[in-house]
């Protein structure tokens, strides 16, 4: 049985973690599960909520906590490389990918919101890196992408005490984008923009995050070339005109 449902209506393509009973925390093949939902969505952005209460409460702890009591090393990697190969899709993928976090977001759940484009929290939603508390570090690029929203000494305080932040705290110092009942209206603004420009926005803010100046410069000439021989620029520019 899959716990991750994927459909595509107008250009927008919805992944929704449905395991409601257990918070949607990740277990059995989950993680590969979301990897393939990313990997095969057809729609021009995508988003990824929770079903029920909770957007995801992480991993499944009794799950490890069997892996432990047997000593499976091998089988707790296999956990986190998929975890990793979810974040690297989500990085490298042409559509915008949008959080919609419905409810609780806790370690890995609220790293998986972290390493989307765009974070929409409820206002009774409540994020936090709970690693610690079940003495574990973060993983799904947490370390990686926390300090980069907040700064690395909120960074460091919320994952040495676990502690579970509001939304309208994660709006203050940057973890989420905006606080609204929904996602869907920027997911629409999104899908109506042409896929070309927006892959290439996604791609020129993703590199300028190790190119100098430079390198930048030229990726931007790259890619403007690509859209001014688009098509779809060719017929935007036109409608601009007659306007």
């Amino acid at each position: 049985m899959s716990f991750i449902e994927s459909s595509t209506e107008n250009h927008i393509t919805t992944i929704t973690l449905n395991r409601p009973e257990k918070l949607n925390a990740f277990a059995g093949t989950m993680r590969e599960d979301l990897l393939h939902a990313l990997r095969t969505a057809t729609g021009r952005v995508v988003v990824i909520t929770g079903a029920g209460r909770a957007f995801c409460a992480g991993g499944d702890v009794e799950y490890m906590s069997e892996l432990q009591k047997r000593g499976d090393v091998e089988s707790f990697r296999r956990l986190l490389d998929a975890g990793r190969e979810v974040i690297l899709q989500i990085a490298t993928m042409a559509q915008p990918v949008i959080a919609w976090v419905n409810g609780v977001a806790a370690g890995a759940g609220c790293n998986l919101a972290l390493a989307c484009d765009y974070r929409i929290a409820s206002s009774e939603a409540k994020l936090g890196q709970a690693f610690v508390k079940i003495g574990l570090v973060p993983d799904w690029g947490g370390t990686w992408l926390l300090p980069r929203l907040v700064g690395r000494s909120r960074a460091l305080e919320m994952m040495m005490t676990g502690r579970m932040i509001s939304a309208d705290e994660a709006l203050q110092i940057g973890m989420i984008d905006r606080i609204a009942s929904d996602a869907m209206e920027l997911a629409r603004t999104f899908a109506a923009a042409p896929p070309m420009s927006i892959g290439g926005i996604k791609r020129a803010l993703r590199d300028s995050e190790r190119n100098d100046l430079a390198a930048q410069l030229d990726l931007e000439t790259q890619l403007q070339i690509e859209c001014f021989q688009s098509e779809e620029s060719a017929q935007r520019i036109a409608g601009f005109l007659r306007k």
